[in-house]
């Protein structure tokens, strides 16, 4: 939903530039965008028709914004439900939390934090040639708990964190800023599967 929310708003702009020159100023909504439709003036029948598309397009992003305000008030209910620690983790909000629990399932059915970062794609592919020793980008594994993990990093990277201090320690090393946030994400995975086991013992206690 967020997604086809933010396509809507690139049709929108492009569609605003064409009936105002410069478009809009601010962030496009609802609001700024049917306050910049009914300034404008139209005297002709195709301008009334090149205003109709975005009016309907304002439409659809309003009853998106109302099912994501709906869809998150259930994430959050679930989230505080589940009783987890995830969101202690820097860059773990409750979308991102519930994505990992969902994508995840029942975390003991991996052995070892290896096993779990394999699964979701954060242990990398040895490419080593000769006695140079590298590894690239592993394609495949759960890429939706990837991109979870991948959001977690670059929050972490924006702020003055334990995993911001990691990534610059890579970059000191050597590693190319790709190698350093891939090693920060595996990190991170390895954080994430403590949780994990940690909740799962947890609620089996209780």
């Amino acid at each position: 939903m967020a997604r086809l929310r933010a396509k809507h708003c690139s049709r929108l702009h492009a569609l605003l530039l064409e009936l105002q020159p410069g478009g809009i100023s601010s962030k496009i909504g609802v609001a700024s965008t049917n306050r910049l439709l009914e300034d404008l003036t139209i005297d002709d029948e195709a301008g009334r028709y090149r205003v109709l598309i975005p009016c309907e397009l304002v439409d659809d992003v309003a009853g998106l914004d109302i099912t994501l305000k709906a869809s998150k008030k259930r994430i959050a209910a679930a989230f505080a439900a589940s009783g987890t620690s995830l969101t202690d983790i820097v860059g773990v909000g409750p979308v991102c939390a519930a994505t990992i629990i969902g994508y995840t399932g029942d975390v003991t059915r991996f052995p070892t934090k290896g096993h779990y970062a394999t699964y979701n794609a954060t242990a990398p592919i040895e490419a080593s040639s000769g006695s140079h020793m590298r590894h690239r980008l592993n394609p495949r594994g759960n890429r939706v708990l990837n991109h979870a993990i991948h959001i977690a990093a670059v929050t972490q990277l924006r702020h003055a964190t334990q995993g911001r201090v990691y990534y610059d320690r890579k970059i000191t090393e050597g590693k190319t800023p790709k190698e350093a946030i891939r090693a920060l994400k595996r990190r991170i995975s390895d954080v994430v599967y403590r949780h994990l086991i940690t909740d799962s013992r947890q609620h089996r206690i209780g």
